[in-house]
């Protein structure tokens, strides 16, 4: 899966470094050999098992020496990971894909721009009694996420596992299941909460979710769904970000944040903690200003 997605989005690479020799010193200033490096606090809001990358993250020698020092908060409600950041509240947010902050941004005055990409990891469709979409009754009952962005996601994983089709002019960012045209199986289409989906399962004929959460509630989208979205160019709006406000998208610090994210050491750590389901993005975000 990797192999194939690395054609489409390859990795680059950036180190920075900074030495200045300072000017001989009074008695009442520090030495002439002292150099002062200046360290920025940055405040990053990510949710779940995710907020554990980037407390790893801060403990790094690289993340000194890039003058940063983070400070990770876990938080559980999607709209205020945006809201705190688009505030200042928070400086970034590390949680959410371009489709999201597409359809956040449509909603609200106050933006949040992305700043860097870091993963791509593919929605699923898990069921219990049935173990291919084929054999899905009639009248199924589906729990799908209730959130504007990834109930649009859900639809569209549906319809690509041909159990509905939606209507030609389907907004993938802002879709509902009023724009389902067609559903020979009668299935009932369930909005839920998308942190409550796991503990709905057995309630539900099967529900669509995203690999984080799936993780945290003993699922792995590469081995226990019956249908997952393909990791290709198809799926480019599901690739996750760094945000920040928007006055704040030229700051060169998140850069340098968004660069630590792809430190080899860093992708081995995700790898591990998510049994290789996060897949690394490393590509520039202008690359995606397509994406409304």
């Amino acid at each position: 899966m990797k192999k194939l997605f690395s054609v489409l989005f390859s990795a680059s690479v950036l180190t920075l470094t900074a030495c200045n020799k300072q000017p001989a010193q009074t008695e009442n200033t520090a030495p002439a050999n002292d150099k002062t490096e200046s360290v920025r606090t940055i405040k990053l809001v990510s949710t779940g098992s995710d907020t554990d990358v980037w407390k790893y993250v801060a403990t790094l020698p690289e993340t000194k020496e890039a003058g940063i020092k983070l400070e990770v908060t876990n938080l559980t409600d999607y709209v205020v990971l945006n809201t705190s950041v688009a505030s200042g509240e928070q400086d970034v947010n590390a949680f959410q894909s371009f489709n999201y902050l597409a359809a956040y941004n449509a909603s609200n005055t106050a933006k949040v721009a992305a700043v860097a990409t870091t993963y791509l990891e593919p929605m699923g469709l898990y069921a219990n009694k049935v173990k291919t979409v084929d054999e899905f009754p009639q009248g199924a009952t589906i729990a799908i996420p209730n959130d504007t962005a990834n109930e649009a996601r859900a639809l569209t994983l549906l319809q690509s596992a041909k159990l509905i089709k939606l209507k030609p002019d389907f907004d993938p960012v802002k879709g509902t299941t009023n724009d389902i045209a067609e559903n020979p199986k009668g299935l009932k289409l369930k909005p839920i909460q998308m942190t409550t989906a796991v503990r709905v399962k057995n309630d539900v004929d099967a529900i669509v979710l995203g690999n984080t959460l799936a993780l945290e509630g003993g699922l792995n989208v590469l081995k226990d769904s019956i249908f997952r979205e393909p990791i290709d160019q198809s799926t480019k709006l599901y690739v996750n970000l760094l945000g920040v406000a928007e006055a704040n998208k030229n700051d060169p610090i998140y850069t340098k944040l968004g660069e630590l994210y792809h430190l080899p050491k860093v992708q081995k750590f995700v790898s591990e903690k998510f049994a290789g389901t996060k897949v690394e993005v490393n590509k520039p975000v202008s690359e995606f200003t397509d994406i409304k």
